[in-house]
């Protein structure tokens, strides 16, 4: 048994085929920051004290150690990314920063990484909602993390797609092959999703185009994955697409149906992960796992990879509870046909405690017992795997696992691929961080715990006493906790637990903290932070860069020359569309980061919390 995959091997293979060397070495160009999703930052002068300001009058007084911050929708699950002096996040459009965008939305913004300045965004109509289709929740956004390279950006919409997008929007002019925004971006009289022999059927009436400006997003291809692979989605497609080589693999999303005769699984030979030509969209290769059909609820997690042997491994944690390991050359026949994500290995990430109780199989979903999911992704680092499972928060508290794996075995590697497990975790929604040995793990109950790399042994735990749904940052000698009662908990990357500071940010947190040139981002439900205690901008930390209250020529990204390009309209307009919005809170299953052997003691659990007002 190998445990090769060394971390030289994995960084020349991604700085020769992801392209690094035409960015920023410190930039955080997708979700987990690398391809090995650990989210660990190199970042240095990063704040342990921050404090955003104050609204008054429509401006923010200057708060402490902030560079800038930045309007984002009514509720907001995307984790941002930094890229070519630009931050992107996904959120909804509970407040809209374009007229003619009203009602649901997904959206994905982008911003000046400078200052904060608004540039353009991603406004996308959303699925109607039926008996059989809830794959486009109400008042959940867009909550992929794209993926950034060059001048292209990837990123999965609310209704199931994967976008490449210009990285400048509209301001450069509409680039092809896909020139349609305009009807693409208008709200559809009529958008439902129905099950169909072969696959979804689309029933879908268009609206009256939209006039396009330097604000809105450039499409340059696009990939519906309900209409192509019959992916049918659960609650949200949330999945963050991966770029490698000139593939960009990509999660489906695929799920249930859950009606009141019991869960019903659509199409089960979909596949649960594709890879598309990254230049033109063009499905290569797609899983052929199986993983679809044995689905509990939903799939969440993203792709990493990791070089073992020489070989590239895409490590993917599945719907069922298992985490697997693909092939990143596909297979492929014939060059006009669809090939396969060949499958190396895969291991049960779920223990014998909690699948078998008394020598009876435990179900999923039985009442805070039984096997999970996973939603985090899988942790490449130091030639080993690192993944937790976890439910949607909807399901409660419940037992969870983390796990350890070697990823140099072939088959079911679940007895002889566990290098430990620790089941002192409850349900996890994150993605670990792996630092200087050390591994931080946080919890649904809103316990981060560390561990000893090599062995698994408990070092420490921390209560943060409340909702953990993003994940851990490691940067700069500490430890960036987010919760969805407003904290960011800071404590030391140390083998002893020293916490430096609790700040409160007043409102809650669903996304994970990330670090990019010396500037800690951290995304509240509707806002977006920027703070660092270095080089900060007076101007940007007392004023607010986005609010544009006015048309849209006149947000800061938008001036231009008096007379602007005339490719960048069309002459229709979007017909009034009355606001669709409730108005009331929605929650998303997890989104945006373990087994019972090894020896590893179990923690002791603390009483169980009622879930009323914990957001």
């Amino acid at each position: 048994m190998s445990h090769s995959a060394t971390l030289i091997s994995h960084l020349a293979t991604v700085a020769l085929l992801f392209g690094l060397s035409g960015m920023n070495a410190a930039d955080w160009p997708l979700w987990g920051g690398t391809l090995g999703r650990n989210m660990v930052s190199k970042d240095t002068g990063l704040p342990v004290d921050f404090r955003p300001g104050r609204h008054a009058g429509g401006a923010y007084v200057r708060g402490r150690a902030v560079k800038w911050t930045a309007r984002l929708g009514a509720l907001s699950y995307g984790t941002p990314v930094v890229a070519g002096g630009k931050v992107y996040i996904g959120t909804n459009n509970g407040r809209p920063r374009n007229s003619k965008y009203p009602g649901d939305r997904g959206v994905l913004m982008c911003f000046r990484e400078r200052d904060g300045g608004f540039l353009w965004q991603l406004a996308v109509p959303k699925i109607d909602r039926t008996r059989l289709f809830n794959g486009d929740r109400p008042g959940v956004g867009i909550c992929s993390s794209p993926a950034v390279e060059g001048n292209r950006v990837y990123v999965v919409t609310n209704r199931c797609e994967i976008l490449c997008l210009d990285a400048n929007g509209m301001y450069d002019g509409n680039d092809g092959p896909f020139r349609d925004e305009a009807r693409y971006f208008a709200a559809p009289l009529l958008h439902r999703i129905e099950p169909g022999r072969n696959g979804p059927r689309a029933v879908f009436r268009p609206g009256p185009g939209v006039g396009l400006d330097r604000t809105d997003a450039d499409i340059l291809w696009r990939f519906d994955m309900i209409a192509w692979v019959r992916s049918w989605p659960h609650d949200a497609a949330n999945g963050s697409p991966l770029v490698y080589g000139n593939l960009v693999f990509v999660p489906t999303s695929h799920g249930i149906w859950g009606g009141r005769k019991g869960r019903k699984v659509f199409f089960p030979n979909a596949p649960s992960l594709i890879a598309l030509n990254k230049y033109t969209g063009r499905l290569v290769a797609v899983d052929r796992a199986g993983i679809a059909g044995r689905t509990w609820h939903g799939q969440w997690s993203s792709p990493s990879l990791g070089v073992v042997d020489g070989v590239p491994l895409l490590f993917y944690g599945g719907g069922d509870g298992w985490c697997y390991a693909f092939d990143a050359r596909p297979v492929v026949t014939r060059p006009d046909s669809v090939g396969t994500l060949r499958l190396v290995w895969k291991y049960n990430c779920n223990p014998p405690l909690l699948r078998v109780e008394a020598g009876v199989s435990v179900p999923y979903k039985a009442r805070g017992k039984g096997p999970s999911e996973i939603i985090g992704s899988p942790v490449f680092c130091n030639g080993r795997v690192y993944v937790a499972v976890g439910q949607d928060p909807t399901h409660g508290r419940g037992p969870g696992c983390l796990s350890c794996i070697d990823p140099g075995g072939a088959g079911d590697v679940t007895e002889t691929g566990r290098i430990w497990s620790y089941t002192g975790i409850d349900r996890s929604m994150s993605t670990v961080s792996v630092r200087h040995g050390r591994v931080y793990a946080a919890d649904y109950s809103g316990r981060l715990h560390c561990l000893d790399a090599d062995s698994g042994r408990v070092l420490w735990i921390h209560d943060t006493h409340s909702r953990i749904w993003g994940s851990p940052l490691t940067a700069d000698g500490h430890v960036y906790v987010p919760t969805t009662r407003g904290d960011v908990w800071i404590l030391d990357d140390a083998p002893g637990k020293k916490v430096r500071n609790r700040i409160r940010l007043g409102s809650a947190v669903y996304a994970s903290p990330v670090a990019a040139n010396g500037v800690l981002y951290v995304a509240t439900r509707n806002r977006l932070i920027a703070a660092s205690r270095l080089d900060v901008n007076p101007q940007s930390a007392i004023r607010d860069m986005t609010q544009c209250p006015g048309p849209s020529h006149a947000c800061p990204a938008a001036r231009g020359s008096a007379r602007e390009d005339a490719s960048l309209h069309v002459t229709a307009r979007i017909a009034a569309i009355p606001r669709r919005q409730s108005g009331r809170t929605v929650r998303a299953p997890g989104f945006a980061p373990e087994a019972g052997s090894g020896g590893v003691q179990r923690a002791p659990r603390r009483p169980r919390r009622s879930l009323a007002g914990r957001h």
